[in-house]
């Protein structure tokens, strides 16, 4: 039997329909409740039964079916009809605006597997032109858990002995596989190089969606579940090793610098217990567009998904998105001005972890970080704040410098932590890559301060 959960909104009801407890049956709804704003999303809930049998008139407790909607999300099913007069948007990126719990790569793949339809026709290509009236249909892919396989790829290796390694990450290398992302990445080069720890990740519920990982997110493993039957080693002739081996936090894509990898259980869960409780030292240093006032402080802004764009964070105050948001705090300080009050070169020292959380309260900070087209730092920005302060003899030069650009400028300089086996603290350093390097240079030339 079936039990239904209504929901009561403002302008209408919608109805779920959840499988009976043991029931094999696929979760699906029709999904006018999924917005943006969880605060609109459902104002009351009740709970009834489609039978009148003692065994269904005590429903599970809400709380246990709410969980059972948000977990996997396979087979997760929305129709709605887009709303006439609205604009002419991409099908994934309407679809990601109604189903908030879902990341848009994965919406994607759904797309290109066959799972939408547009006016009850197929459609395969992501970035489809929807208009109002339309009717859309998805349902929402499985899960596919990803593995890596071992690549001959150089790594940078600055520390290395039985149970750490620390590693100095380039610029446009992925840390894990991901969808998009299957080859070339840091665990692909780890896994050619040695042996890794006995923990064999699959993401219950991420591990197939492909968003930008954080500068290190602390919590990023409460995804994942350990398979405890697989507890042996995984070495490099193993080329179905598990997609997340030894990975204790991460850096962005576009992030250079140090990161530290456990080579084996005992190692990583020492170390991923030092993230949890902020002990680890990390410091960052950035280029940005202006510079940041007072010249030195701390930043205590929550961080959340930003709203109007998902592949984005946001630092958010007020409870306008509370539920979301996550505490964040940086500690930033101005190491030296260029560009005549341009632009600056800016150390970070992070006591949280939270996606692109340098990024995000750089933003919010009104410095977004040089060559950050995602978060605002972009080449016209640079050039509004540096032309009018340099020569216009240099204008074309500046110009060519910023167009080299083709990543953030953040670089992860300094790390430290306890290591998991001797106790013993250990404090690496590096100094930032040739492009990081060349467009400093190039301001601190053409615009001395």
């Amino acid at each position: 039997m079936n039990r239904r959960l209504l929901f009561y909104r403002r302008e209408r009801m919608v109805s779920l329909s959840l499988p009976a407890a043991g029931s094999s049956s696929q979760l699906s709804f029709s999904l006018d409740l999924l917005r943006r704003d969880p605060r609109d999303r459902v104002s009351k809930a009740l709970c009834s039964s489609t039978s009148t049998s003692s065994r269904d008139s005590n429903p599970e407790p809400f709380q246990r079916q709410q969980r059972v909607i948000t977990g996997n999300h396979a087979g997760l099913r929305l129709e709605e009809r887009v709303e006439i007069g609205a604009e002419k948007t991409r099908l994934d990126s309407w679809i990601s605006s109604r189903i908030e719990t879902v990341s848009r790569a994965r919406i994607q793949s759904s797309i290109r597997s066959g799972l939408v339809t547009v006016n009850g026709r197929t459609v395969d290509k992501v970035s489809h032109i929807i208009k109002g009236g339309d009717m859309v249909s998805c349902t929402v892919s499985e899960l596919q858990p990803l593995r890596a396989e071992a690549e001959d790829i150089p790594l940078d290796i600055v520390y290395e002995d039985a149970h750490v390694l620390v590693v100095n990450k380039p610029a446009h290398m992925v840390v894990h596989p991901a969808p998009g992302n299957a080859n070339g990445t840091l665990v692909n080069a780890i896994l050619h190089h040695c042996r890794l720890p006995t923990i064999a990740c699959v993401n219950k519920s991420k591990i197939s969606e492909s968003e930008d990982c954080s500068e290190s997110s602390d919590s990023e493993m409460d995804n994942y579940y350990f398979d405890q039957s697989s507890v042996e080693g995984i070495s490099s002739e193993n080329s179905e090793a598990l997609v997340r081996p030894g990975i204790v936090h991460r850096l962005d894509k576009g992030t250079s610098g140090l990161l530290v990898v456990a080579k084996d259980e005992h190692s990583h869960a020492h170390l991923a217990e030092q993230f949890k409780l902020h002990t680890i030292h990390r410091v960052y240093i950035s280029l940005t567009c202006g510079v940041p006032n007072p010249s030195s402080g701390r930043i205590e802004i929550p961080i959340a998904r930003d709203s109007n764009n998902r592949i984005r964070m946001a630092a958010v105050l007020g409870t306008s998105n509370s539920r979301h948001a996550r505490y964040a705090a940086s500690r930033y300080k101005v190491i030296e001005l260029l560009g005549r009050g341009g632009s600056a070169l800016v150390e970070w020292r992070l006591e949280t972890g939270r996606t692109h959380q340098i990024r995000a309260h750089a933003k919010y900070m009104g410095i977004p970080l040089l060559g950050d087209e995602v978060y605002g730092g972009t080449k016209s920005m640079a050039l509004s704040l540096l032309r009018p302060r340099t020569s216009s003899s240099h204008h074309g030069h500046l110009s060519q410098i910023l167009s080299k650009l083709q990543r953030p400028c953040l670089h992860a300089s300094s790390l430290g932590f306890k290591h998991p086996h001797t106790g013993e603290y250990l404090r690496f350093s590096c100094p930032p890559p040739d492009d990081f390097a060349e467009v400093l240079d190039q301001l601190q030339s053409i615009c001395p301060c």
